[in-house]
């Protein structure tokens, strides 16, 4: 085991992997930038680092401070949390040259299921289902328009590197395509490095299902079952749940033993989650791979008593997995909120400045993972998501009924926070009886109390 860990985050993953690090009786080591030097986390940790200004391209993702960081610190590892550079082959690499364990997969595992093309050709071979669509990024945009004519339109043009909606862009004719195309590998290119794009094909009133897989450095790997996440806006997740209500339970475990077989294929070691798109249906088609922990993971934890973060510690010091597949049941269900500071009222715009109150929820079954308290300043420089909330319960229903009562007893001020949506999703029928897909939140918004600004 690791004897110190330096954590290459900031805010509530930061303290999450904090947590882990004294459970497993590891030194933890913050790193922090000039807007974070009071950040809640900080005290939590046996040593802290400031590399540099508040803006992230001056701090948290400058490889060379964080190397220098762990160097000055003594730490043996590099727990990159997510977002900034927590999928970064690069920053693995360095890590790997430097003698410091990066905990989480290889930069050769990291390349090969990062980028999109390279893992469909990966998904395909390993029988993970996959969109109909182009091989490999778009060189000739005559072909492309054929495979698109083939499949039928609509079709989606996707960025290979990257996510969260950049460099996507969907065409319902051959004369969309053509005008998009290019416009989706400049925005590409901008947001990621990358201009590669692909084409393939796109659902309507699709259900976003990901499956939650972890692997270590013995060719062993399992998948912790599934989440929904199809409560999103603009591609953004706002709420998350599992198990995926109404999915037929053989679909969902064929599925899931994919995932599982894709990240095995990969020799993946790590947590990763393989995200999926499910037709009316319950036809799956593979998304992406996100080769980190994701925001959503303590729902995962909630139903099946795994420990991510510490298996991820633990499988990265070159410990097997603790459990074997038939080891892993689903306990009742969860369901976990985003707690952003931003104002649905105002388009969701960012708001940073002074927490004055702070009234945490309680009672069986919630969990609250947040950095934030009262007399905390929200800095304006990064997300504005300030913590999850998190419940179990025995059925959905309760699960539901348990979220609407720690809602209500959660009390942020002054500044505006999506608390008041998430209560309002609650009490929404369509949520409720689980009828919804990937769009439904833009809709309902926009046909209720919100102006079509809000969406």
């Amino acid at each position: 085991m690791f004897k110190r860990i330096l954590i290459a985050n900031r805010g509530e993953i930061a303290l999450r992997v904090i947590r882990a690090c004294r459970e497993l009786g590891v030194s933890p080591v913050c790193v922090y930038s000039v807007a974070d030097r009071d950040g809640p986390w900080i005290e939590q940790a046996d040593e802290a680092v400031c590399i540099g200004p508040a803006a992230s391209k001056e701090s948290y993702l400058r490889i060379e401070r964080l190397i220098a960081a762990a160097e000055v610190t003594g730490a043996d590892a590099i727990h990159p949390g997510y977002g900034f550079l927590s999928e970064n082959a690069s920053f693995a690499g360095v890590c790997r040259d430097c003698n410091i364990t990066f905990i989480g997969p290889s930069p050769e595992a990291m390349n090969l299921l990062g980028d999109k093309v390279n893992c469909k050709r990966l998904a395909r071979q390993s029988g993970t289902p996959v969109f109909p669509g182009t091989e490999g990024g778009i060189e000739d945009i005559d072909e492309a328009a054929k495979v698109a004519n083939e499949i039928g339109y609509p079709v989606i043009i996707k960025a290979s590197a990257g996510g969260g909606g950049r460099g996507m862009r969907v065409a319902r004719s051959e004369a969309e395509l053509r005008e998009n195309v290019e416009k989706a590998r400049q925005e590409a290119l901008a947001a990621f490095g990358n201009g590669t794009v692909y084409v393939e094909k796109y659902l309507e009133n699709a259900r976003h299902f990901e499956v939650q897989t972890i692997g270590d450095n013995h060719g062993n790997a399992v998948h912790l079952f599934e989440r929904d996440c199809s409560s999103q806006r603009r591609h953004q997740k706002l709420v998350e749940e599992a198990p995926s209500p109404g999915v037929d339970p053989a679909k969902r475990m064929r599925v899931c033993e994919s995932a599982a077989e894709l990240i095995r294929s990969a020799k993946y070691c790590g947590a990763a989650t393989v995200e999926f798109l499910m037709d009316k249906k319950q036809d799956f088609y593979m998304l992406e791979v996100n080769t980190r922990v994701q925001v959503e993971h303590p729902v995962t934890e909630m139903i099946t008593g795994v420990d991510i973060v510490q298996t991820q510690i633990r499988v990265a010091a070159g410990e097997p997995l603790p459990m074997q597949q038939q080891d892993i049941k689903v306990n009742g269900h969860a369901i976990e909120v985003r707690i952003n500071a931003e104002d649905p009222d105002k388009n969701f715009m960012p708001q940073a400045g002074l927490i004055e109150t702070f009234v945490a929820p309680g009672g069986p079954g919630v969990r609250l993972d947040s950095h934030a308290r009262a007399g905390y300043r929200i800095p304006p420089n990064y997300d504005s998501m300030i913590g999850k909330l998190i419940v179990h319960g025995p059925t959905r229903a309760a699960a539901i009924a348990r979220m609407r009562q720690a809602l209500n007893e959660f009390k942020i001020g002054p500044l505006p926070t999506t608390i008041s949506l998430h209560k309002r999703i609650m009490d929404n029928t369509e949520f409720q009886n689980a009828d919804f897909d990937i769009h439904w939140v833009e809709r309902w918004l926009k046909s209720n109390d919100h102006s079509s600004a809000a969406v």
